[in-house]
């Protein structure tokens, strides 16, 4: 079992007259967090699983005094994939204009229906945070330096989910289960996909282009469709986080290549399962594209558990210059290199992005330096 950092996130939002939503992936520990914080209350917690039917249609179009009923004396309404229910945002708005002394919280896998049932009538009502796969600071403050350096090949091939983590043995049987039966559950019930074979393909092309840079004109005959279909499947992806985009960086110099963009994974371990692809690192050519999509999905996990703000982007000139990874912060930027071989941590960061940028900090990533950046 992992302390996940959100835990203490959410401890210190609590009983501020707004909602908290904890948004992520099937199978990503959203319940399992929640129990968890359960058990430290000591006020009393109702608990709502939306996976039963019953407590849908209770949570449904309900008035000030039925939910007053239903809410009783509790002091903590956790509410389990949220999205399943009609009027969500409606009935969330109630409870936290009308009972300031309740703090609720509530979860979902799918934002694509979550967003789009709470933005407009939680507006302002509301804190917003995602749960991601094990992040590696989670895994240090449980297990400790000698694990989390231990489990880094393996996560580099098998990802992070919470139970590919706790059973590492039956890690590829678990990984073709989530893939299969899980990760696009909400993207296949969804009204506006009418091929689910067009998002298999496009998956698998986009797995084997980690690190690349994409064209969605590209992806669109490779998987035998149009460019919009791909840019809609993609945004689905995004929205059931399974992947994330990084946009090119484009600001001050003319030769720099505008509207490009790259895409990757929330986690390794998803990535090679849609291509079956779990050789050990050293039987792989793809060992740099792996490096680099693990790094920055964890640089991700880090910033947004400790809220720190910032945009992100590659950056890469028609001459070919580039930079893997940039963090944009109060005018400011960090820019990183991903090596996974040590020797060639020597880099030279390009000099016409150290003299056109106000540059805080640049780093070369490597196996022996990257947890000073993670945890």
């Amino acid at each position: 079992m992992y302390y996940r950092d959100l835990q203490s996130v959410i401890k210190d939002k609590c009983y501020r007259q707004k909602a908290i939503l904890i948004l992520g992936a099937r199978q990503v520990g959203k319940t399992t967090l929640l129990k968890e914080f359960m058990k430290e209350q000591a006020d009393e917690v109702l608990y709502l699983n939306c996976d039963e039917p019953l407590t849908v249609s209770m949570l449904a179009n309900r008035n000030l005094k039925q939910l007053q009923i239903m809410i009783g004396t509790a002091k903590i309404v956790i509410i389990d994939e949220a999205q399943k229910v009609d009027n969500i945002g409606l009935t969330l708005k109630i409870i936290v204009d009308n009972f300031p002394e309740v703090q609720v919280i509530a979860t979902g896998s799918s934002a694509f229906e979550l967003r789009n049932r709470l933005n407009e009538p939680l507006t302002g009502r509301k804190y917003e945070y995602q749960l991601f796969p094990i992040s590696t600071n989670e895994i240090y403050k449980t297990a400790g330096y000698v694990d989390v350096t231990r489990q880094l090949e393996s996560r580099l091939i098998y990802g992070s989910y919470p139970d590919i983590l706790t059973h590492e043995p039956e890690a590829h049987e678990l990984l073709n289960s989530l893939t299969d039966s899980y990760l696009y559950k909400d993207i296949l019930v969804s009204d506006n996909l009418r091929k689910p074979d067009l998002l298999d393909k496009l998956v698998r092309a986009l797995a084997f282009q980690v690190g690349s840079e994409v064209s969605y004109n590209e992806l669109s005959q490779i998987i035998g469709s149009d460019p919009k279909t791909v840019e809609r499947y993609i945004e689905l992806l995004e929205k059931s986080f399974i992947i994330f985009r990084l946009n090119g960086l484009s600001r001050n110099l003319r030769n720099e290549l505008k509207k490009t963009k790259k895409i990757y994974f929330y986690d390794n371990g998803v990535r090679n399962a849609v291509i079956q692809q779990f050789a050990p690192l050293d039987m792989r050519s793809d060992v740099g594209a792996l490096w680099e999509n693990f790094f920055i999905a964890e640089r991700i996990k880090f910033n947004h558990y400790r809220q720190h703000y910032c945009n992100i982007y590659f950056w890469r000139t028609k001459s070919q210059q580039e930079i893997d990874y940039i963090e944009e912060r109060n005018g400011t930027y960090d820019v990183f290199e991903m090596k996974w071989n040590p020797r060639n941590a020597e880099v030279a960061f390009p000099a016409s992005f150290l003299n056109a940028y106000p540059v805080a900090d640049t780093a070369v990533i490597t196996p022996e330096n990257y947890l000073n950046y993670l945890i």
